[in-house]
C-alpha cells in the first residue's frame, strides 16, 4: 500500500533529525580555515594537505583564505533555519588534533586543529558519531584529544572514547519539548576500520562490531534497554560497507531489520558510502543505507565520476516522538563546491531523484520532487 509522503500525525508530536552522511573537516578543508595544522602529510600521491585546495581551486576557481567558520556550511545554514531540526546528527569522518602520531601503514590521515572547532559549533551540531575508519588516524593520543575537544565545544560523542564502556555508551540530545534522542555509533571492518582499533577496558578505540550477527544485534537492544526512558528515539548509526557501488549486502538490510525488530532502534543512519544509496522504510522506519559524503576536500580529484559523489542529502526525517514511527521524511539535494556545501543545482537534483528512485524501487521507495527543488519520501506500508 502506497503511503503518502506526510503520514497522518493527528494528535503526534513530530521530532525532526538531521543527519547527514561523512563529514570531513580535514586536509584541504582544515587549510582553509582561520587555524590549520601544519600542512604536512604522509601519502604517496601527496605530501601537503595545500594540495588538495590547490585541485579544488583548479577545478572550480579560486577560494579565498582563509574562510570564516561558518563558510564550510554554506546554503545548508539557510536549510537548518528553514527547517529547524530537533537534533542534528553527523559522521565525523576526521580527528580533532595537532598530534603528529600519524597510525603507521596507513595511506590516508585526516586531522583538523582543535582551535578550528567553531567550524563544528557554527552549525550547532548536536552529536558526532566516531565509529569510522578515520578517527584514529593519528593515533590514541589524536583520538583523546578529539574527544576533549568535541567535549569541551559542547558536542556530544558516539562511537568511541577513552575505554570500551565510553565507546558503547549512546550520546544523549535532550529534546526542548521533553524525551532525549539516543546515539549509538558503531564501526566495522567492510568500511576499513582496523580491527585493531577497538576500544577494550584500558585503551581508547571506536565501538567496534565484530560481525552483523543475531547475537550482535541481540546485544546492541540490551544496551538500548538498559539507556532508554519512555519517550526516548534511539539512531543506530553505522560506519559499514565500502565507498563505492549501490549494493546492499543481504547480510546489512538483515542487520537493520534485527535491530528495528529486536533492539528497539528507530532509525538506522548508514554511512561510508561516497554516495548516497537507497532508502528503505521497514515497519515505519527508515533505513538509510549509505548517506553519502556531505563535506570533503575531493574536489579535482578524478575516478568514480559516474557515481556523482560531489552530491549528497541534507536527511530530515520526523518521527513521532511517542512511537518513534516514521510520520514525514524531507531531503534537501546539496553539492561540494568550493570545499563548502551549496544546494544543488538542476541536473544535480534530477540525477539524485533519478537514482535513488531507480534504487529505492526494490524498497519501495521513491523520492518526489517539490518546487522548492527539495524531496518528500514517499513510501510503501511493510509489516
Amino acid at each position: 500500500m502506497s503511503q503518502p509522503s506526510e503520514r497522518s500525525g493527528a494528535g503526534a508530536r513530530g521530532v525532526t533529525l538531521f543527519l547527514c552522511g561523512d563529514v570531513m573537516t580535514g586536509r584541504g578543508i582544515d587549510q582553509i580555515l582561520p587555524r590549520p595544522n601544519k600542512p604536512h602529510i604522509f601519502e604517496p600521491y601527496m605530501r601537503s594537505a595545500a594540495g588538495y585546495v590547490e585541485l579544488a581551486e583548479r577545478a572550480t576557481g579560486r577560494i579565498k583564505r582563509p574562510v570564516d567558520f561558518a563558510y564550510i556550511w554554506g546554503d545548508a545554514l539557510a536549510e537548518f533555519e528553514r527547517v529547524r531540526p530537533d537534533a542534528r546528527i553527523i559522521n565525523l569522518e576526521t580527528a580533532v588534533t595537532a598530534a603528529e602520531d600519524a597510525w603507521p601503514g596507513k595511506g590516508i590521515h585526516y586531522r583538523m586543529h582543535p582551535a578550528n572547532i567553531p567550524c563544528l559549533t557554527a552549525a550547532t551540531i548536536d552529536c558526532c558519531a566516531l565509529g569510522n575508519n578515520h578517527a584514529l588516524d593519528w593515533g590514541r593520543s589524536g583520538l583523546v584529544e578529539t574527544l576533549d575537544t568535541l567535549k569541551q565545544a559542547g558536542i556530544r560523542t558516539a562511537g568511541a572514547g577513552h575505554d570500551e564502556t565510553a565507546a558503547a555508551a549512546p550520546a544523549v540530545i535532550e529534546l526542548t519539548g521533553g524525551g532525549r534522542v539516543l546515539v549509538f555509533a558503531f564501526g566495522t571492518a567492510s568500511s576499513g576500520v582496523p580491527r585493531d582499533w577497538a576500544a577494550s577496558q584500558d585503551r581508547p578505540g571506536v565501538n567496534f562490531l565484530h560481525d552483523l550477527s543475531a547475537q550482535t544485534a541481540g546485544a546492541i537492544g540490551g544496551q538500548v534497554r538498559a539507556a532508554r526512558r519512555a519517550g526516548d528515539l534511539v539512531v543506530a548509526s553505522i560506519h559499514w560497507g565500502g565507498n563505492w557501488g549501490f549494493g546492499i549486502p543481504r547480510e546489512q538490510r538483515a542487520f537493520a531489520h534485527r535491530l528495528i525488530d529486536a533492539a528497539g532502534v528507530d532509525v538506522v543512519h548508514g554511512h561510508s558510502s561516497h554516495h548516497p544509496k537507497a532508502i528503505e522504510i521497514y515497519r515505519d522506519k527508515p533505513i538509510l543505507y549509505g548517506c553519502g559524503d556531505f563535506l570533503n576536500d575531493y574536489e579535482g580529484i578524478s575516478g568514480y565520476e559516474g557515481y556523482r559523489g560531489d552530491l549528497a542529502l541534507m536527511y530530515f526525517p520526523t518521527l513521532d516522538a511517542a512511537t518513534g514511527r516514521l510520520l514525514r521524511f524531507a531531503m534537501t539535494p546539496t553539492q561540494t563546491r568550493h570545499l563548502r556545501v551549496n544546494r544543488a543545482p538542476d541536473e544535480g537534483v534530477s540525477w539524485l531523484a533519478d537514482t535513488l528512485n531507480r534504487e529505492g524501487r526494490k524498497f519501495g521507495t521513491r523520492l518526489e520532487r517539490r518546487p522548492d527543488d527539495t524531496f518528500v519520501l514517499r513510501w510503501n506500508s511493510q509489516q
